[in-house]
């Protein structure tokens, strides 16, 4: 029984654990949304209060959260952003740029602690973060009154207590214990005798009580750790550590007139009773549900297929019934589809956030000016496709701030403005997405992609290379225009994993450059993978499945439009030649007609292409089953479906076939 129970409890706390990683994704995702707004109004005397409000309440619901579960780290850190949050509140200090700062590297800090928490990896240090935000309000705690205290720790303070040091603090008085302000300033010297920061909490704690203990930046340089003890040892034990680095005096809190209070500032009525409409629902579940629709589709289908084999035999006026019935299933179930994939979509705006970020944090390091532009960010797109995203767009705006960007002397030299520009941008139509990275930087210099793509032997010696195939050297795994990596990228750094993310989501990537003017990556993808409509098409005696999203026109294959160039074939399209691919012959196929009778065009631009089927069968929504088999594998097939008779048809990588020429 005992057991039964303690399962349950450990069952409880990991859901528990989960709705605490949720809960904090979203917390975080709004401090950053607010941080950004915040940022115009450094050193301005006068802070938006629903700004200040809105971050304040986050970390203090981060604190509470990390408090409920146990995870110190976070709950301390939050507890020291909140501090300094409620000094900006109540005017006692203006936001600084430091200030500002701080609180990105605390937001930024707060976020690797909860995913060390989730994956179970070593914790990031937090005492860098904690000694910088008690350096920002250090002014603002409670003064001492000193007894016996060396100039080096006179301006010795502590950071407000949590409530659990405020307890502990009022049992130590329960107890009649003397409560002592220890500093302990670290040298090398001390060091080389071993006296560190844990040995000296360690002294502290077998003499007495550790109430708080908390770094602090001295204002000539270095760190030093005040620690509150409360002890019955006798004043002599201190006086001998002295020579250990050791300052001590009373500690004696005298309120001033502005103390900071500990208290939160309270919730309006409304938030407080208001209920709230928003469920969280596990991914998982949506998956399950999504297979449920793609079940039906599958059957609605083969309903569909049946009741044409039985229209000769049924009266015109019991047909026209039937049909009109399985008309509206099918309306009906689209609207199914189409509510499932809604709820599986979230705004690209929290991707473009996180962007936000990086440009600035590489802005900083790299001493550039960059001015971020971005639309579109209510485009909602599948969480699993943003997820996945996440690295590889953030490869691509590493490259563009790194190797695209110039210096802002560089700039003004060549005429341009000082503040470069990148911009992002998100749109879809009909179930693509089309996210563009670009920047007006100094472009992509085909000739040292050429001469690196060499030295890697990426390019035989007598090969040009082709502006259309800089983007295919780019992706080359490995492939870099730097002899030595640094921890930013450069260009083709990561764009292998760019380019194998794009494809395995059914994406195309397509690049434009220009030297001296800039660069810009298109990035295509399916608004969801689950369902889609479909191309049915035949070649080679075979039935193929074609993502509908990605054909942009189908057309009748004229013999005489068709030229063959060292043994590859183009058709005149619209003025142009166009390459074309006869699907049967791609994939070993015996030809049912000498002749293709038709093609549907695929890509853009540069790499557009022709395909070439015997017929097409119609169009379907189809269930996307993906073939995990490694054995499986083939270029040019991305997955497979179910048909309403049940015959299993493969669904074209049109990427693949695009590179495949």
């Amino acid at each position: 029984m005992i057991t039964g129970v303690a399962e349950s409890n450990d069952g409880m706390f990991a859901e528990f654990l989960d709705d605490f990683f949720a809960e904090c994704e979203e917390h975080l995702t709004s401090i950053r949304r607010t941080l950004l707004a915040l940022e115009p109004s450094i050193a301005q005397p006068r802070l938006s209060r629903d700004l200040l409000n809105e971050l304040f309440r986050g970390f203090h619901s981060l604190k509470g959260l990390a408090g409920m579960v146990g995870v110190a780290e976070v709950e301390q850190l939050a507890h020291h952003l909140e501090s300094y949050l409620r000094a900006l509140q109540q005017e006692q200090l203006r936001l600084t740029a430091e200030g500002f700062d701080a609180l990105i590297v605390g937001t930024q800090l707060l976020e690797q602690l909860v995913v060390a928490r989730r994956t179970h990896a070593a914790l990031p240090p937090t005492e860098p973060a904690l000694a910088r935000l008690a350096a920002l309000v250090t002014e603002l705690a409670p003064p001492l009154a000193p007894t016996t205290i060396s100039a080096a720790s006179s301006s010795a303070s502590v950071a407000p207590f949590s409530s659990e040091e405020q307890a502990k603090l009022a049992a130590a008085s329960t107890r009649g214990d003397q409560v002592w302000l220890v500093t302990f300033i670290p040298t090398p010297e001390l060091a080389k005798r071993d006296i560190n920061v844990n040995n000296i909490r360690g002294r502290l704690q077998q003499i007495g009580a550790l109430i708080s203990a908390a770094p602090r930046i001295l204002s000539a340089g270095g760190v030093a750790f005040d620690f509150v003890v409360a002890s019955h040892t006798d004043e002599t034990t201190f006086a001998a550590w002295q020579q250990d680095g050791l300052t001590y005096a009373p500690y004696q809190p005298v309120a001033p007139a502005h103390t900071i209070l500990e208290i939160s500032p309270p919730l309006a009525p409304a938030m407080m009773i208001a209920p709230s409409n928003v469920v969280r629902v596990d991914l998982s579940r949506l998956d399950e549900l999504m297979q449920l629709v793609g079940a039906l589709v599958v059957s609605r289908s083969r309903l569909t297929d049946q009741l044409a084999a039985l229209e000769p035999l049924v009266p015109v006026a019991e047909w026209r019934v039937l049909q009109e019935t399985t008309l509206a299933l099918e309306r009906q179930l689209r609207d199914l589809r189409t509510g499932v994939m809604r709820v599986r979509m979230v705004p690209i705006s929290d991707l473009f956030a996180r962007m936000q970020f990086v440009v600035r944090d590489l802005a900083r390091d790299l001493h550039k000016q960059i001015t971020l532009d971005l639309h579109g960010q209510d485009t909602e797109i599948d969480k699993f496709v943003v997820e996945r995203m996440l690295d590889p767009l953030l490869h691509l705006i590493r490259n563009a701030v790194s190797h695209g960007l110039e210096t802002p002397e560089q700039r003004l030299a060549c005429g341009k403005p000082s503040a470069g520009v990148i911009k992002l941008r998100a749109t879809t139509t009909g179930d693509l997405v089309t996210i563009n990275i670009e920047d007006d930087g100094r472009g992509i210099d085909p000739q040292q992609i050429e001469s690196r793509a060499r030295a890697l032997g990426l390019l035989a010696g007598d090969a040009l290379l082709d502006p259309a195939q800089i983007l295919h050297v780019l992706c080359a795994p490995g492939f870099s225009t730097r002899e030595q990596a640094d921890h930013i990228s450069g260009r083709g750094v990561g764009m292998d994993v760019v380019a194998k993310t794009v494809r395995e989501l059914g994406g195309t990537l397509m690049l434009e450059t220009q030297a001296g003017s800039g660069t810009r990556f298109t990035v295509q993808l399916p608004l969801t993978l689950a369902i889609m409509d479909a191309l049915i098409v035949q070649a080679g005696g075979q039935t193929f499945a074609v993502p509908l999203p990605v054909v942009r026109e189908v057309i009748r294959i004229q013999p005489e439009r068709i030229s063959v160039i060292e043994q590859n074939e183009l058709l005149l399209y619209r003025g142009q030649p166009l390459p074309l691919i006869r699907l049967a012959r791609r994939f070993g196929l015996v030809e049912t007609t000498q002749d293709a009778g038709f093609a549907f065009i695929i890509g853009s631009g540069r790499t557009t292409v022709g395909v070439a089927v015997e017929r097409f069968l119609g169009k379907r929504e189809i269930v996307v089953r993906p073939l995990n088999d490694p054995l499986t594998h083939v270029a040019g097939i991305a997955a497979a479906t179910e048909l309403g008779d049940g015959s299993v048809v493969l669904i074209l990588d049109t990427p693949a076939l695009m590179r495949s020429i």
